[in-house]
């Protein structure tokens, strides 16, 4: 994407009023407004609060408020010339139950106050594979402690992967530390039972790991 093409992006996000981009010093010195008052100030209702962290270009997100009217939905990445797109098609669209936040998900507990979310969903993370990374890996245990601090007492976590590897280590942690594996399944695609929203919903780049015939793997569970 050229400079030009991203900049265009950055300043549309501005008038998008589903976008909100607050700056990591109003994060971390919890002056921000929304944290806790989402669904109070934000959405105007009392409807579950989904994320999905690492939201891309925001089509997963969009397409599960599409989904459950009755949910409210916001797509997480620091990337905002990605999420643009998301955002675009929820306002042309007039999709009220979905929002867009640029931050880094290491400040997720800053964004959202403690109890505050019902579910998140992560989407094809960067499974961070050299060992040194192991800090970047969006399941590792200090990324679930900060899950925890703002999901409810029976909030849920979606992973959703093409990487083995990743849907391996997580799983690996989870029954190590004792967490609660829901359900797991190594090939969403190919055998029986698959939860609905995790077949019917795509993004970009699952459909092309499709072509490929790779493997999508899911793993649904809860942080004890």
């Amino acid at each position: 994407m050229g400079s030009k093409n991203k900049l265009r992006r950055f300043r549309e996000n501005e008038t998008f009023s589903n976008v909100y981009q607050p700056t990591r010093d109003e994060l971390v010195n919890e002056e921000y407004e929304f944290k806790g008052n989402w669904n109070k100030n934000v959405f105007k209702n009392d409807n579950p609060l989904v994320l999905e962290l690492g939201c891309g270009k925001g089509e997963y997100s969009v397409a599960l408020a599409q989904r459950y009217p009755n949910k409210n939905f916001i797509g997480i990445d620091i990337k905002g010339a990605r999420f643009w797109r998301g955002a675009k098609t929820a306002v042309e669209e007039n999709i009220p139950n979905v929002a867009f936040l640029r931050t880094q998900i290491e400040l997720i507990d800053h964004a959202f106050g403690a109890n505050e979310v019902d579910e998140i969903w992560i989407t094809f993370p960067d499974p961070q594979i050299k060992y040194k990374r192991t800090k970047h890996r969006m399941t590792n245990a200090e990324f679930l402690a900060r899950y925890k601090k703002i999901l409810k007492e029976d909030g849920v976590v979606n992973l959703k992967t093409d990487s083995e590897f990743m849907h391996g280590y997580t799983l690996g942690l989870l029954h190590g530390a004792g967490h609660e594996v829901l359900y797991a399944n190594h090939n969403v695609y190919k055998q029986e039972g698959s939860p609905e929203e995790v077949t019917s919903i795509q993004t970009f780049y699952e459909s092309q790991y499709l072509e490929q015939n790779k493997a999508i793997t899911y793993i649904r569970f809860k942080i004890k």
